[in-house]
Protein backbone atom coordinates (compact mmCIF):
# COMPACT_ATOMS: atom_id res chain seq x y z
CA UNK A 1 0.00 0.00 0.00
CA UNK A 2 1.40 3.42 -0.99
CA UNK A 3 1.70 5.91 1.87
CA UNK A 4 2.19 9.65 2.12
CA UNK A 5 3.77 11.61 4.98
CA UNK A 6 2.40 15.01 6.02
CA UNK A 7 3.61 17.50 8.62
CA UNK A 8 0.49 18.38 10.66
CA UNK A 9 -0.48 20.17 13.87
CA UNK A 10 -3.10 18.85 16.28
CA UNK A 11 -5.12 20.78 18.89
CA UNK A 12 -6.63 18.97 21.86
CA UNK A 13 -7.66 20.44 25.21
CA UNK A 14 -6.17 23.82 24.17
CA UNK A 15 -2.73 22.27 23.54
CA UNK A 16 -1.00 22.01 20.17
CA UNK A 17 1.16 19.09 19.07
CA UNK A 18 3.14 18.91 15.80
CA UNK A 19 4.07 15.60 14.24
CA UNK A 20 4.62 13.78 10.96
CA UNK A 21 1.62 11.63 10.06
CA UNK A 22 1.65 8.77 7.58
CA UNK A 23 -1.52 8.67 5.48
CA UNK A 24 -2.13 5.27 3.93
CA UNK A 25 -5.73 5.68 2.76
CA UNK A 26 -7.57 8.69 1.32
CA UNK A 27 -11.35 8.46 0.89
CA UNK A 28 -13.69 10.93 -0.80
CA UNK A 29 -17.28 10.65 0.46
CA UNK A 30 -19.76 12.03 -2.04
CA UNK A 31 -23.41 13.06 -1.83
CA UNK A 32 -23.45 13.15 1.96
CA UNK A 33 -26.18 15.71 2.62
CA UNK A 34 -28.75 15.06 5.34
CA UNK A 35 -31.44 17.14 3.64
CA UNK A 36 -32.83 15.42 0.56
CA UNK A 37 -33.75 18.76 -1.06
CA UNK A 38 -30.26 20.18 -0.60
CA UNK A 39 -28.74 16.91 -1.76
CA UNK A 40 -30.86 17.01 -4.89
CA UNK A 41 -29.70 20.59 -5.51
CA UNK A 42 -26.05 19.50 -5.43
CA UNK A 43 -26.74 16.54 -7.72
CA UNK A 44 -28.52 18.93 -10.10
CA UNK A 45 -25.50 21.27 -10.04
CA UNK A 46 -23.28 18.45 -11.20
CA UNK A 47 -25.78 17.24 -13.79
CA UNK A 48 -25.57 20.69 -15.41
CA UNK A 49 -21.89 20.06 -16.13
CA UNK A 50 -22.47 16.54 -17.41
CA UNK A 51 -21.93 14.42 -14.27
CA UNK A 52 -24.27 11.43 -14.05
CA UNK A 53 -26.36 10.80 -10.96
CA UNK A 54 -24.83 8.38 -8.46
CA UNK A 55 -26.27 4.90 -8.21
CA UNK A 56 -26.57 5.30 -4.45
CA UNK A 57 -25.88 7.91 -1.79
CA UNK A 58 -23.57 8.41 -0.08
CA UNK A 59 -20.76 6.92 -2.15
CA UNK A 60 -17.09 6.50 -1.19
CA UNK A 61 -14.29 6.98 -3.72
CA UNK A 62 -10.64 6.08 -3.18
CA UNK A 63 -7.80 8.30 -4.39
CA UNK A 64 -4.07 8.06 -3.93
CA UNK A 65 -2.84 9.38 -0.58
CA UNK A 66 -0.06 11.15 -2.47
CA UNK A 67 -2.68 13.54 -3.88
CA UNK A 68 -3.03 15.19 -0.45
CA UNK A 69 -1.16 18.48 -0.25
CA UNK A 70 -0.59 21.22 2.32
CA UNK A 71 1.18 23.37 -0.31
CA UNK A 72 0.01 26.89 -1.16
CA UNK A 73 -0.28 26.16 -4.90
CA UNK A 74 -1.53 23.22 -6.93
CA UNK A 75 -1.02 22.62 -10.65
CA UNK A 76 -3.92 21.50 -12.85
CA UNK A 77 -4.34 20.72 -16.53
CA UNK A 78 -6.29 23.43 -18.39
CA UNK A 79 -9.13 25.51 -17.01
CA UNK A 80 -11.80 22.89 -16.29
CA UNK A 81 -11.10 22.17 -12.62
CA UNK A 82 -12.60 23.64 -9.47
CA UNK A 83 -12.49 23.15 -5.72
CA UNK A 84 -15.05 22.83 -2.93
CA UNK A 85 -14.76 23.07 0.83
CA UNK A 86 -15.21 19.90 2.89
CA UNK A 87 -14.62 18.87 6.48
CA UNK A 88 -12.05 16.13 6.94
CA UNK A 89 -11.87 13.21 9.34
CA UNK A 90 -8.44 11.80 10.14
CA UNK A 91 -7.81 8.75 12.30
CA UNK A 92 -4.34 9.09 13.77
CA UNK A 93 -2.65 8.02 16.96
CA UNK A 94 -5.76 6.22 18.18
CA UNK A 95 -7.89 9.37 17.98
CA UNK A 96 -10.28 10.99 15.49
CA UNK A 97 -9.37 14.49 14.27
CA UNK A 98 -11.27 17.11 12.25
CA UNK A 99 -9.86 19.40 9.58
CA UNK A 100 -10.73 21.20 6.35
CA UNK A 101 -9.75 20.68 2.72
CA UNK A 102 -10.81 20.95 -0.90
CA UNK A 103 -11.84 18.07 -3.12
CA UNK A 104 -10.36 19.83 -6.16
CA UNK A 105 -11.71 18.02 -9.22
CA UNK A 106 -11.33 18.13 -12.99
CA UNK A 107 -14.91 18.84 -14.07
CA UNK A 108 -14.37 17.94 -17.71
CA UNK A 109 -13.05 14.51 -16.72
CA UNK A 110 -15.86 14.18 -14.16
CA UNK A 111 -18.37 14.01 -17.01
CA UNK A 112 -16.50 10.93 -18.25
CA UNK A 113 -15.95 9.24 -14.88
CA UNK A 114 -16.08 10.52 -11.31
CA UNK A 115 -13.39 8.16 -10.02
CA UNK A 116 -11.05 9.29 -12.82
CA UNK A 117 -11.68 12.96 -12.12
CA UNK A 118 -11.02 12.58 -8.38
CA UNK A 119 -7.56 11.18 -9.06
CA UNK A 120 -6.52 13.92 -11.51
CA UNK A 121 -6.06 16.82 -9.07
CA UNK A 122 -4.17 17.38 -5.84
CA UNK A 123 -6.36 17.74 -2.75
CA UNK A 124 -5.34 20.82 -0.72
CA UNK A 125 -5.82 20.46 3.05
CA UNK A 126 -5.08 22.66 6.05
CA UNK A 127 -2.21 21.43 8.20
CA UNK A 128 -4.15 22.03 11.45
CA UNK A 129 -6.64 19.58 12.97
CA UNK A 130 -8.91 19.65 16.02
CA UNK A 131 -9.69 16.70 18.25
CA UNK A 132 -13.18 15.50 17.39
CA UNK A 133 -13.93 14.96 21.09
CA UNK A 134 -13.54 18.72 21.64
CA UNK A 135 -16.27 19.64 19.15
CA UNK A 136 -18.65 16.70 18.90
CA UNK A 137 -21.12 18.06 21.51
CA UNK A 138 -21.77 21.14 19.35
CA UNK A 139 -20.93 19.57 15.97
CA UNK A 140 -23.97 20.89 14.09
CA UNK A 141 -23.00 24.48 14.96
CA UNK A 142 -19.71 24.30 13.03
CA UNK A 143 -19.66 26.29 9.78
CA UNK A 144 -18.02 25.56 6.43
CA UNK A 145 -17.14 28.44 4.09
CA UNK A 146 -15.25 28.93 0.88
CA UNK A 147 -14.34 32.04 -1.08
CA UNK A 148 -13.41 32.12 -4.76
CA UNK A 149 -10.58 34.56 -5.53
CA UNK A 150 -10.05 35.98 -9.02
CA UNK A 151 -7.85 38.97 -9.88
CA UNK A 152 -7.84 39.98 -6.23
CA UNK A 153 -11.64 39.85 -5.92
CA UNK A 154 -12.86 37.62 -3.08
CA UNK A 155 -16.43 36.28 -3.44
CA UNK A 156 -18.32 33.98 -1.08
CA UNK A 157 -18.68 30.66 -2.91
CA UNK A 158 -20.12 28.31 -0.25
CA UNK A 159 -21.40 28.67 3.30
CA UNK A 160 -23.43 26.54 5.67
CA UNK A 161 -23.57 24.64 8.95
CA UNK A 162 -22.44 21.04 9.32
CA UNK A 163 -26.01 20.21 10.28
CA UNK A 164 -26.55 19.97 6.49
CA UNK A 165 -24.09 17.06 6.16
CA UNK A 166 -24.29 13.57 7.64
CA UNK A 167 -22.48 13.40 11.01
CA UNK A 168 -19.06 11.74 11.33
CA UNK A 169 -20.25 8.61 13.15
CA UNK A 170 -22.80 7.91 10.43
CA UNK A 171 -20.33 8.37 7.56
CA UNK A 172 -17.73 6.21 9.29
CA UNK A 173 -20.28 3.47 10.00
CA UNK A 174 -21.39 3.47 6.35
CA UNK A 175 -17.80 3.17 5.13
CA UNK A 176 -15.81 1.20 7.68
CA UNK A 177 -16.46 -2.19 9.19
CA UNK A 178 -16.69 -1.93 12.95
CA UNK A 179 -17.59 1.76 12.86
CA UNK A 180 -14.00 3.01 13.07
CA UNK A 181 -11.55 4.28 10.48
CA UNK A 182 -8.25 2.48 10.38
CA UNK A 183 -5.24 4.46 11.61
CA UNK A 184 -3.80 6.61 8.85
CA UNK A 185 -7.13 7.04 7.02
CA UNK A 186 -8.22 10.51 5.92
CA UNK A 187 -11.77 11.05 4.67
CA UNK A 188 -13.26 14.02 2.81
CA UNK A 189 -16.86 14.17 4.01
CA UNK A 190 -18.92 16.06 1.45
CA UNK A 191 -19.71 19.64 0.58
CA UNK A 192 -22.42 22.28 0.25
CA UNK A 193 -24.18 23.79 -2.75
CA UNK A 194 -22.36 26.74 -4.29
CA UNK A 195 -23.60 30.30 -4.72
CA UNK A 196 -24.21 30.63 -8.44
CA UNK A 197 -22.70 27.91 -10.62
CA UNK A 198 -19.80 25.52 -10.15
CA UNK A 199 -16.84 27.34 -11.71
CA UNK A 200 -13.04 27.52 -11.70
CA UNK A 201 -11.13 30.16 -9.74
CA UNK A 202 -7.56 31.39 -9.54
CA UNK A 203 -7.58 30.67 -5.84
CA UNK A 204 -9.79 29.33 -3.09
CA UNK A 205 -10.05 30.15 0.61
CA UNK A 206 -11.42 27.42 2.87
CA UNK A 207 -12.66 27.75 6.44
CA UNK A 208 -14.06 25.49 9.15
CA UNK A 209 -15.38 27.80 11.85
CA UNK A 210 -16.41 26.98 15.42
CA UNK A 211 -18.61 29.84 16.71
CA UNK A 212 -18.93 28.20 20.13
CA UNK A 213 -15.16 28.10 20.81
CA UNK A 214 -14.46 31.13 18.60
CA UNK A 215 -11.81 29.58 16.43
CA UNK A 216 -11.29 28.53 12.81
CA UNK A 217 -9.12 26.29 10.68
CA UNK A 218 -8.28 27.95 7.37
CA UNK A 219 -6.57 26.99 4.13
CA UNK A 220 -5.80 29.22 1.14
CA UNK A 221 -4.41 27.89 -2.10
CA UNK A 222 -3.71 29.11 -5.61
CA UNK A 223 -4.40 27.21 -8.82
CA UNK A 224 -1.79 27.21 -11.58
CA UNK A 225 -3.17 26.09 -14.93
CA UNK A 226 -0.82 24.09 -17.14
CA UNK A 227 -1.33 24.26 -20.93
CA UNK A 228 -3.24 21.63 -22.86
CA UNK A 229 -1.22 20.79 -26.00
CA UNK A 230 -2.66 18.47 -28.60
Amino acid sequence: MATHDLSLRFLRNARWEARIVTINRCVIAGWTGRDRVALEAHIAELEKIGVSRPGSVPIFYRVSASRLSTAETIEVIGNSSSGEVEFLLLQSGGRLWVGVGSDHTDREAEATGVTLSKQMCDKPIASEFWAYDDVKEHWDDLILRSYAVNDGNRILYQEGALSAIRPPEELIALYAAGGMLSDGTLMFCGTLAVHGEIRPAQGLELELSDPRLRRSVRKTYQVEQLPVLG
